[in-house]
């Protein structure tokens, strides 16, 4: 029997509805109720410290969010963001972890534990650096792995001067010094690297600035014999003569 137009439009809403009922309910079936629902700061905290100890910086970090939203001005809020930068760093998200040791410190630049977060940010700054012994040499790579070393050499820098003594204090000074000599080293090697393509001039300008900013490491007296060969290699025989004096005057000073 023929159905009617009328009838049709029923039979079509009937079912549309019994489809969007279906979708709804399969929708419904798959939300995960949150367990942490109801938990006080007190169990939030807990639970948080307990997952870090367990190294599941996850789900400690899950735990640490849902603390710093559900109650901002309680007594954990402030080390809940500490423990939270923290939880970043060790799960790997260092770029995380920097922006939460920024955030932290604008709120509380005068906090007692200020000294540390900084001294985390700038181990997670070095963390975003470029490996550079694995990368193909370029200046690219070389210039942007120089910007974090530097960021991460200001950030110990203002960790020693607002907090000579800091317990993180000495570190941070031993590490400065290494990355004075990484970054002396890194000039150098990308000298030798232009130098060994016989791009002359341009080893010529990485070899100075060896020269210029780090004269007070072992690097500066390479940097200055590359100096020299580049110029030999150029003819610029006056130039390479006034090279080698200085050289000949450090070693004088040295003996």
């Amino acid at each position: 029997m023929a159905l009617t137009l009328h009838q049709l439009r029923r039979r079509a809403s009937t079912l549309i509805l019994a489809a969007t009922a279906a979708a709804f309910a399969a929708g419904c079936s798959q939300v995960e109720l949150d367990p942490t629902e109801g938990w006080d700061a007190d169990r939030l905290y807990s639970e948080a410290r307990a997952a870090a100890e367990d190294s599941d910086w996850t789900r400690a970090q899950d735990y640490y969010t849902k603390l710093e939203s559900r109650y901002p001005f309680g007594r954990y809020a402030q080390q809940a963001q500490i423990e939270s930068a923290y939880a970043y760093w060790r799960d790997g998200e260092a770029e995380q972890c920097v922006q939460a040791c920024d955030r932290f410190l604008r709120q509380y630049p005068n906090h007692a534990n200020s000294d540390y977060v900084l001294y985390l940010k700038a181990l997670a700054t070095l963390n975003q650096r470029d490996t550079i012994f694995t990368a193909i040499l370029t200046q690219d790579i070389y210039e942007r792995d120089a910007d974090a070393a530097q960021t991460a050499f200001d950030t110990f820098k203002e960790l020693v001067e607002r907090f000579p003594n800091s317990r993180y204090a000495h570190e941070s000074r031993r590490r400065m010094h290494e990355l004075v000599l990484s970054q002396a080293h890194r000039e150098l090697s990308i000298a030798q690297f232009y130098y060994d393509r016989h791009a002359y001039v341009a080893a010529i300008e990485r070899a100075q600035n060896v020269v210029r900013t780090y004269q007070q490491t072992p690097y500066s007296d390479d940097a200055l014999k590359l100096i020299k060969d580049c110029y030999e290699q150029l003819g610029v025989k006056d130039l390479e003569g006034d090279v080698n004096r200085v050289i000949e005057l450090n070693q004088n000073r040295e003996r």
